[in-house]
């Protein structure tokens, strides 16, 4: 195929920054840190199951029909509910709500409906690298914010504004965020939106973790504190429920929400009836509620055993972020170790462990010394080995520069 077919934004000679994250071992002690994939054995496979036979025994042949891009009203009405008391986002009702086709769809419309090539948008060093990896396609420039303890550095933010008061559009994981695991202070959430609303951007909120917390008090939403009709706020059933649903929703503005319906139509029609229904059968016969408990009571488990391996095995000078919940903690090791490298020459062959590596988690690629760690997909008996071959890796590297 001759790549001068292919639209600019493909960019055919470059690989997809999804591409290769997760390497390939087949050793029977492998140990994998990489995928942000919720625990297999806590979905609610016999609910849901009963809520696919109960959303097909409703509608009837009439389930399987075309239906609308807006989906189920009920099950809008419920998350509409939802982002209320879970949320503490103000007057949502169903027009408020839009399904999409998992949370990744949402960032994609987002992106289509704001971004033209060159625009300017902010992100945080580092992000979340399937939102840089839709971004890449609509052909931005880029603004980087770097992450702290409490969020994004909003001092910096203000800078780069006031530099480039053209930027359209920031993007930020504020709870528990993918890569980095830390959390957006409630200082810093009310300062994102004084500062979106002086300097006339849209704020993408994106946070399929945000239920997922296993210490600490819970912190209203961004979108809480919209005062403009600026902020567009994300979730997803994927790390609660299942991923397999293929469901999100975005809580926006009526007119935000309508321009978002014609980009959806247009690539897709609408989400499967068959999905909502049972997703909103599911609601109605659950307490999603206990699940998520149930979720948190898991995972902090999961998640102490990794702070307590982070202490005990990384050598000094590594440091690693300490999470309050969702799926990750972070790790940032010398300047002079080159992660990917580490991970295909040595943690993979030799120490059959793997991580997902910094580079692509940057806008443009520049960070070569951190790597993202999963817990929510291993036991704590498996994080303790893991980290220990982790901590021997990294002090053998150490000993080298």
């Amino acid at each position: 195929m001759d790549n001068k077919l292919f639209a600019t934004r493909v960019q055919p000679a470059v690989p997809s920054r999804l591409a290769g994250l997760f390497p390939v071992m087949n050793y029977p002690d492998a140990i994998k840190f990489t995928a942000g994939a919720p625990a297999e054995s806590l979905f609610p496979a016999d609910a849901m199951a009963q809520a696919y036979a109960d959303a097909m025994a409703a509608e009837g042949n009439h389930t399987f029909q075309y239906h609308t891009v807006q989906g189920p009203v009920e099950l809008r009405e419920r998350l509409a509910q939802r982002a209320m008391d879970k949320m503490q986002i103000d007057h949502v009702t169903a027009d408020n709500v839009m399904l999409t086709a998992g949370g990744q769809q949402g960032i994609d419309l987002v992106a289509k409906a704001l971004l033209n090539k060159g625009d300017g948008i902010v992100v945080e060093a580092p992000t979340y690298v399937g939102a840089l990896s839709s971004f890449d396609t609509y052909e931005p420039t880029y603004y980087e914010v770097e992450l702290e303890d409490d969020g994004l550095n909003t001092d910096q933010l203000e800078a780069t504004l006031k530099q480039h008061p053209e930027i359209k559009l920031l993007y930020t994981v504020a709870d528990f965020h993918n890569p980095g695991g830390v959390t957006m202070s409630l200082a810093e959430r009310q300062k994102v939106v004084e500062l979106a609303n002086q300097y006339n951007l849209i704020i993408l909120e994106d946070t399929p973790y945000r239920e997922l917390r296993y210490t600490g008090q819970s912190l209203p939403s961004i979108k809480h504190f919209d005062t403009e009709g600026r902020v567009i706020f994300l979730s997803s059933f994927s790390k609660i429920l299942m991923p397999t649903l293929r469901t999100g929703w975005l809580v926006a503005d009526k007119a935000v929400i309508q321009q978002l319906y014609k980009l959806k139509e247009a690539a897709d029609l609408e989400v499967p009836n068959i999905t909502a229904q049972a997703i909103n059968h599911y609601l109605a016969d659950n307490s999603l509620d206990e699940h998520i408990a149930r979720l948190n009571k898991e995972y902090k488990v999961r998640m102490q055993a990794m702070i307590d391996a982070c202490r005990k095995y990384l050598p000094a000078g590594v440091s690693a972020t300490k999470p309050e919940g969702g799926f990750f903690t972070w790790v940032t090791v010398n300047s002079a170790i080159n992660t990917t490298d580490l991970l295909y020459n040595e943690a993979t062959p030799n120490q059959h462990i793997a991580y997902v590596p910094s580079k692509n988690f940057y806008a443009y690629k520049d960070h070569t010394n951190g790597m993202r760690l999963n817990f929510t997909g291993l036991t704590p008996t498996e994080i303790d080995t893991g980290m220990k071959r982790l901590g021997t890796l990294l002090t053998q590297a150490e000993q080298i520069i």
